[in-house]
């Protein structure tokens, strides 16, 4: 025989969740709450992406001058013209040859720093904080101290030349300012170092013990266990780095000979005539805003397309634990 026993009224209400009045529920699960919180970069986005690329778009089928009013529409004029333009051809094919370069040696560099700081050895944190400080420099003040570090006549860079008895050098002109341009980008490596130690970090010390356990030194360790493990962040660096190269501007332009202190698209030499100085030229050395805008939708087009073929590449070499399609795991 079973008694039903009842609860009594202060035990079931601590028991049973309480339900909040009508018109009273927090708002976390309405769409509405997502869009609030999301509006500020959603405003963002299209006041100052794409209502801007749309403008451009618009403007590149154009002759503007970006002053006069007279606008005549020219339709595919502009983007004929810059096909055949060997000024184009030249800045991108420069551009391609800076990214090829400059992007490998930046990601290879940041995983060796990140291995160095990893170590288990006294004052990681101080070479962590050194080694990422250059990072935080803003751009403009390491191009122009990169241009007194190798100037001809007061530079230390020639000064230390002619404590060894060499002769200067004119860094800041060709073939040398390509040099001087390639150990500035590789400089600030210090935010893809803090990227590639946290996903060494990352990586379960249980697989890199066991591979040991079998007999594997530390390049076998690194190369089948670490390497696989950290591709994401790999192919991360390697998308980002390709995407920033492509649009490097200010440091090319801030290492050319400068008048009076203007900066001038014409002075820069041909070997750092990248495809981003030879558009900031159209703006405003001859003033052709129609002719520039199509070159930066070439160049948009250009980058998705690099983009959207490292990413098809990477589904073959990157390894997730998770299967980013969300098809589960994935080894």
């Amino acid at each position: 025989m079973s008694v039903k026993t009842e609860a009594r009224p202060e035990v079931r209400s601590a028991i049973e969740p309480q339900q909040p009045p009508p018109g009273k529920r927090w708002s976390r699960y309405r769409s509405r709450t997502f869009y609030a919180f999301t509006a500020p970069w959603l405003i963002g986005f299209l006041a100052l992406t794409v209502i801007p690329m749309l403008y451009a778009l618009r403007m590149s089928f154009t002759n503007s001058n970006g002053i006069s009013e007279k606008v005549s529409w020219v339709g595919f004029d502009n983007y004929v013209e810059a096909l055949q333009d060997a000024d184009v051809l030249h800045s991108l094919y420069r551009t391609g040859l800076f990214t090829i370069t400059v992007v490998p040696l930046t990601v290879l560099g940041s995983v060796l720093l990140a291995l160095l700081v990893n170590q288990p050895v006294r004052g990681k944190g101080f070479f962590r904080m050194a080694f990422y400080l250059p990072a935080v420099v803003p751009g403009v003040a390491a191009a122009l101290t990169w241009k007194l570090i190798f100037d001809k006549d007061a530079g230390p860079a020639n000064g230390i030349l002619g404590m060894l008895g060499l002769d200067p050098v004119t860094w800041l002109q060709d073939p040398a300012v390509s040099y001087v341009l390639l150990s500035l980008m590789l400089w600030s490596i210090g935010g893809g170092m803090l990227v590639s130690l946290a996903g060494l970090q990352d990586i379960p010390k249980e697989l890199m013990e066991a591979a040991r356990m079998d007999g594997a030194g530390r390049l076998r360790v690194f190369w089948h266990v670490t390497v696989p493990l950290l591709s994401p962040i790999l192919l991360f660096q390697v998308v980002t780095g390709v995407i920033n190269a492509m649009q490097v501007i200010a440091q090319p332009m801030l290492l050319a000979p400068s008048a009076g202190g203007v900066v001038s698209a014409a002075k820069v030499s041909p070997d750092n005539n990248f495809y981003m100085v030879h558009v900031y030229a159209q703006y405003f050395t001859f003033g052709r805003w129609g002719y520039g805008s199509a070159l930066l939708w070439l160049l948009f087009v250009v980058v998705l397309v690099i983009t959207f073929l490292v990413m098809r590449l990477g589904k073959s070499v990157v390894f997730y634990n998770v299967d980013p399609e969300g098809q589960g795991e994935k080894g």
